[in-house]
């Protein structure tokens, strides 16, 4: 299988040195947002409040990981300074700014903000998280697609690898409780459509656990077979690698879904919440959110990367790579630096 340079560069930025994802998500906007509004009395998350609880993750737990998801408005600004340059950088296209209709959710990029910029930052790849589900309207479903396009050619313009994130929602007359009733078959069903929405542009999927994420069943147990066979079912569908996420899972909950996917051939993990949800919770009570970060949080980074280590299937080693990766040109854009250089040694055009 072909890949550019840039693409290959980036996707190794993101991984490991063996290959395995292991990457820290810190990119939520609810999950930081919503809690830091009620506890505060506000209609709105003070800006200074959010950016020292993302300087606390970074500082405390990107050490760890192989590479950092942020995003554009508030994480990049306030945690990129304190992130070791040595970690992947990975930076959302999306923030809160999808448009909520009573048939479907419609994502798009923030604006001023795309691909290029990303690039121009610093970023080694983008993600973007698509809120996908197989019973939408036919005008969502065409506008997402033409977004998902939109995005893949935006990436193979400026050669920067592409994570793309499929996420299920309940519709706005959907009750919580009828919702959570269908997720695991919403989740199927979208994720059964994934390289039917044609994987060419995308390198890199996470994607959601295709069970139900609290009380999962023990790995081991009498239940594990109808578990495993979803994650399988999903893996045999995804023709590029993969990761996890967590979807608020507990870290217990989480550490028995990653072994799930490791069986069915993930890559590694892009999490967030599972990690660090315990000691955002000491909120607004920072020095007691940073002691819990510093003690208990990094033990279990080191749980999730050991097994990481022990089951994860290297990405260069998934299926799409079978026959080796070949490298293949940038673009017609970096052919008269490649000339020039061919001819004088000198990799400045003149």
């Amino acid at each position: 299988m072909n890949i550019t340079p840039g693409k290959l560069w980036g996707i190794r930025r993101l991984a490991d040195d063996q290959g395995r994802f292991k990457m820290l998500a810190m990119d939520q906007t609810g999950p930081i947002v919503n809690p830091i509004k009620a506890v505060r009395g506000l209609d709105h998350a003070p800006y200074a409040d959010v950016s020292a609880v993302k300087r606390l993750l970074g500082k405390h737990l990107a050490p760890k990981a192989s590479a950092v998801l942020i995003d554009p408005p508030l994480g990049y600004a306030a945690a990129v300074d304190g992130l070791s340059p040595r970690k992947g950088l990975l930076v959302a296209t999306e923030w809160a700014t999808w448009e909520v209709t009573e048939t479907g959710r419609k994502s798009r990029n923030i604006p001023g903000w795309d691909p290029s910029v990303i690039r121009r930052i610093g970023g080694d790849a983008v993600k973007v998280n698509l809120w996908y589900r197989s019973d939408v309207s036919a005008d969502v479903k065409d506008h997402q697609l033409a977004y998902l396009d939109s995005v893949k050619q935006a990436c193979r313009e400026n050669d920067i690898p592409f994570v793309l994130e499929f996420l299920v929602y309940p519709f706005p007359s959907e009750t919580a409780e009828a919702f959570a009733a269908r997720r695991v078959e919403l989740v199927l069903q979208a994720l059964g459509d994934v390289d039917a929405m044609n994987p060419d542009g995308v390198d890199v999927y996470k994607l959601e656990p295709p069970t139900e994420v609290i009380n999962v069943p023990d790995p081991h147990g009498p239940q594990a077979t109808a578990v495993q066979a979803r994650f399988d079912q999903v893996s045999a569908g995804v023709s590029r690698p993969w990761v996890l996420l967590s979807a608020g899972a507990t870290p217990q909950d989480f550490i028995r879904l990653l072994t799930y996917a490791f069986r069915a051939g993930a890559n590694g993990y892009l999490a967030g919440r599972a990690i660090w949800a315990a000691a955002f919770s000491r909120f607004p009570d920072l020095a007691a959110m940073e002691t819990e970060l510093a003690g208990q949080a990094p033990a279990l980074v080191d749980e999730l990367n050991a097994l990481t280590d022990a089951h994860a299937t290297p990405w260069m080693d998934h299926r799409a790579w079978q026959d080796g990766i070949e490298m293949a040109p940038s673009g017609e854009h970096f052919a008269p630096a490649y000339g020039h250089f061919a001819q004088t040694g000198s990799v400045v055009p003149q």
